[in-house]
């Protein structure tokens, strides 16, 4: 087995309006919309992927857009944070960006030696822009690449008490960054290129699920073999995984994070492979182009586009 998960493989939230969330994240924040498919377990909700230009593990915001769901309340067993990475000296161009487009934001702070621009988007999520080293293949129809996306840079954790997640990490092969920050938060970092951050802030807060709230957080387990091998890690530390769920375009685990109980207000983690990946079913140039169904669906398609949103794209 591997002796350490490199970082984040992606990040899904809720949302309320489709068409919103595809904006902003698409013109304002200059992601592309690599997946356009539906949320397996609700066929009425579309499940919405945004990331670079391949679609690499480590740079996937997706949602599902409920449509009249009520807002959430970020609190303790949620992901309270997503973070990107943008390059250094970017942030001028940013706060430009976001100012122009009505964003609410915060004033950029410095936080264990990065610069960090808070901002929410429509819907009340929070977001954060770290600058720092250049990585992946970042998509440039909306933005210049000298100041694009390019992933991941983490996450901030919400826990009541930060022990077991701590514990959780080390195991994950996270080590516990020195630093000087806010609001008592620990960092662990990973090897990883992207996504390699994970922040613990501790809170008594009680989180609500809703629109502008983060539904899982999934971290790279590049083969099937690795997922498997820590899979059986988690259960002997006393964690209920799933059995292995095939998502079409990477294969998935869930499980508590942080507590031996999910009614314990654990943040639910997933572990995903790198396999097949988004052009299993659509070509890279063609990606988020149209709306694809996984093969257990196509039967219903023509109830499921008549059930769904309209949503207007570029495509």
């Amino acid at each position: 087995m591997p002796d350490q998960i490199p970082g984040i493989h992606h990040v899904t939230a809720m949302a309320g309006d489709a068409q919103t969330n595809y904006e902003f994240y698409t013109e304002v924040l200059g992601l592309r919309l690599v997946k356009r498919s539906i949320n397996q377990d609700d066929p009425s909700t579309y499940h919405l992927f945004y990331a670079d230009s391949q679609g690499s593990p480590g740079t996937s915001m997706t949602f599902f857009p409920f449509d009249g769901m009520p807002s959430g309340q970020v609190g303790a067993g949620q992901v309270g944070v997503t973070a990107f990475r943008v390059p250094e000296g970017s942030f001028d161009f940013w706060t430009d960006r976001l100012d122009d487009h009505g964003v609410t934001r915060d004033d950029p702070v410095e936080r264990y030696g990065e610069r960090v621009l808070p901002f929410e988007d429509p819907d009340g999520l929070p977001l954060e822009l770290v600058e720092g080293d250049d990585a992946a293949d970042p998509w440039t129809e909306a933005l210049p690449e000298e100041y694009a996306i390019r992933g991941f840079h983490g996450v901030a954790l919400l826990v009541r008490d930060p022990g077991p997640t701590s514990e959780l990490l080390e195991t994950m092969g996270y080590e516990q960054v020195e630093g000087d920050a806010e609001d008592d938060r620990t960092r662990y970092v990973s090897s990883g290129e992207l996504g390699a951050v994970v922040d613990l802030i501790p809170t008594q807060q009680a989180g609500r699920q809703g629109y502008g709230t983060v539904h899982h957080v999934a971290f790279r387990t590049p083969t099937d073999e690795d997922q498997q091998a820590w899979r059986e890690t988690f259960v002997d530390m006393g964690f209920n995984p799933t059995p292995v769920i095939d998502r079409e375009w990477f294969h998935s685990v869930y499980f508590r994070g942080g507590t031996q109980s999910a009614n314990t207000g654990g943040v639910l983690f997933e572990l995903a492979t790198h396999e097949p990946g988004y052009t299993v079913d659509e070509p890279l140039e063609e990606l988020g182009s149209s709306l694809v169904l996984p093969p257990k669906f196509e039967s219903m398609r023509e109830q499921i586009e008549a059930n769904l949103p309209p949503l207007a794209t570029d495509d």
